[in-house]
């Protein structure tokens, strides 16, 4: 029941990501319908109800822009679980934040100024600025943006087939 379904705006557009059980009180309340389904089933007493992958919302939903909160989860999601040095995908548990200008030199904890680092790299660059120490950023780090937010659910929907003709790919 915690598997991921891909929501979709009743206009097709991909505004979210929530849990199979969320996704199949929505469709038994009548507020979204099943766009793509897995080859599995839930099973009550008297019915069998076909597991989504992707669900549409019926009524249009107007999203309004909502800047994300700026959380160790988020960082992590937002650089795919990769340290912005090495380049290497680690679990979340080995990875740290490391503020690309350093506190003691007046940088600040926001969107623009934290990366995912390994501990290793957060260890080799400690108190210095990347460059001083022969590091480079593999890219700039930017805050949650819509943009953003779609690269997140790309990467999400790797594992899921039914959901790359949603996300652009």
């Amino acid at each position: 029941m915690n598997g991921r379904v891909l929501v979709l705006n009743s206009t097709y557009e991909p505004i979210n990501v929530c849990t199979t059980r969320r996704a199949i009180v929505l469709i038994l309340k009548g507020v979204a319908r099943t766009e793509e389904r897995h080859e599995y089933f839930y099973h009550s007493t008297r019915h069998a109800i076909p597991v989504p992958s992707v669900i549409r919302l019926i009524e249009y939903v107007h999203i309004p822009f909502e800047r994300k909160s700026l959380s160790r989860k988020n960082i992590l999601l937002r650089d795919h679980n990769t340290c912005q040095y090495c380049g290497k995908v680690f679990t979340p548990a080995e990875l740290t934040l490391d503020h690309v200008v350093p506190k003691s030199r007046g940088g600040s904890s926001n969107w623009d100024n934290l990366v995912a680092c390994c501990k290793k790299c957060n260890n080799r660059k400690g108190n210095s600025m990347p460059d001083e120490v022969g590091m480079k950023l593999i890219k700039r780090p930017q805050a949650f943006s819509l943009h953003v937010n779609r690269q997140i659910m790309r990467y999400l929907g790797r594992s899921d087939a039914a959901w790359r003709k949603y996300l652009f790919y």
